[in-house]
């Protein structure tokens, strides 16, 4: 028999819905409201500069903004013999534009990338052209400077007028287009991006391993020993967070001299019968980086050693394991997560290095984030600099996802 409830009853219910959903919607809102402000810092000062530096990799217009009129005439060129008169009074018009403008210095030093040497011939070629006042401008052209004689300039403008360029990604790679557009390797003089790529991916992964080889067992002993004891060793391993880092790098710079302090300690001890040349070189540069990125692996360690029940290896040894065979087998497993979580952060952190390397090491030890400040600070070419920042990180997210699918992201813990 089925119960019908009353009109009244059913409207009550109906009513006390709209208000529950009125009330779960209130409580959206204002937890919206209150994460709004982290989101907004997120977007504005994390994801909008990774997206723009994406983007910059990629975007050039300059040559399509200072030079139209030479873009559109090289549209039909074959890219075989020597451009038609209308190109080069398409180019003799767009230089006398870019000087009156101010703009040539920045047509010549695209060309430049690809053509080096050629930037001081543009700028001498506009401040020539101007005082053309009627063509022919071939041959007045040619005549200034060779350079405008040949097809490699003409080539360069013509694939350097579309805003979208593979340019920089491909020379961060040590990768380029020879004139019959297809993509060859530089010459091997001119190859020193894959090499810093793969000496910053090395230094990273012994600074890494060197970290987890010391502070394994430092976590360890801070996790075993009683809680007031361990929380004074742990103060002393963050002690290190309260300087800042070119402190602490300018510290291992007195230290490793050939006349510092450890040479000395060395010589006293009798381990060494000479000096050693520990700075600008590659062991002074993982000295540091790994003394600075030590407490980075310790501290996830060290909170997952804290979740792991002492009682877990005595019941091991209880049935006949040897205290080494209940840490190997049991108690080492257990800490694998935050020994991934410790070795991950470290290794990330260690790709950006460049106070360290920069002040510690030698020509041969300097990282990719030299050569991005190189291009942002003394060269001005943000195209190549955003081309090596955003292919490290699509490295870095690369390695990361092999990582987490051969580790599983579960298992990465930071506490």
């Amino acid at each position: 028999m089925t119960m019908v409830l009353p009109a009244g009853e059913g409207i009550a219910g109906r009513d006390l819905k709209r208000r529950l959903k009125r009330a779960e919607t209130g409580q959206r809102l204002r937890a919206l409201a209150l994460t709004a402000p982290l989101l907004l810092f997120v977007l504005v000062a994390f994801v909008l500069p990774i997206g723009l530096m994406l983007f910059r990799a990629v975007y050039d217009p300059d040559v399509a903004r200072v030079a139209p009129r030479t873009v559109a005439a090289l549209a039909q060129w074959d890219e075989r013999s020597q451009p038609d008169e209308a190109v080069y009074a398409a180019m003799a018009a767009d230089l006398k534009d870019a000087q009156a403008h101010q703009e040539v210095g920045l047509l010549g030093k695209r060309i430049n990338y690809e053509l080096p040497g050629s930037r001081s011939n543009v700028i001498a070629t506009a401040r020539q052209v101007t005082r053309l006042r009627a063509g022919p401008y071939k041959e007045a052209m040619i005549g200034i400077d060779p350079l405008w004689g040949g097809t490699e300039v003409w080539s360069i403008l013509k694939r350097a007028g579309s805003p979208a360029t593979s340019f920089y990604l491909l020379a961060a790679i040590d990768l380029h287009r020879n004139a019959e557009n297809a993509i060859v390797a530089v010459a091997p003089d001119q190859a020193i991006f894959v090499d810093v790529f793969l000496r910053t991916f090395w230094i990273a992964t012994l600074v890494t391993l060197a970290t987890a080889f010391l502070g394994y067992p430092v976590a360890f002993m801070i996790a075993s020993l009683p809680r007031r004891t361990g929380n004074l060793l742990l103060i002393l391993v963050l002690l290190p967070f309260w300087t800042s880092l070119l402190v602490r790098t300018t510290a291992w710079v007195v230290l490793l001299q050939t006349n510092g302090p450890i040479n000395d300690v060395l010589l006293g001890l009798g381990l060494v019968h000479e000096r050693l040349q520990l700075i600008f070189q590659r062991s002074g540069t993982l000295i540091a980086m790994t003394h600075i990125q030590l407490p980075f692996t310790i501290l996830p360690i060290y909170s997952v050693m804290l979740t792991v029940q002492p009682g877990v290896t005595r019941a091991a040894r209880s049935l006949g394991a040897t205290s080494f065979t209940a840490f190997r087998r049991i108690y080492f497993p257990l800490t694998l997560p935050g020994v991934g979580a410790g070795c991950l952060l470290t290794w990330i952190l260690s790709l950006g290095y460049y106070i360290t390397p920069a002040l510690v090491g030698g020509p041969k030890d300097q990282m990719v984030s030299s050569l991005v400040a190189q291009y942002m600070n003394r060269e001005l070419n943000w195209g190549m600099a955003s081309a090596l920042g955003g292919l490290l990180l699509i490295l870095t997210l690369l390695v990361y996802g092999v990582y987490t699918r051969l580790v599983g992201v579960d298992r990465v813990r930071l506490g």
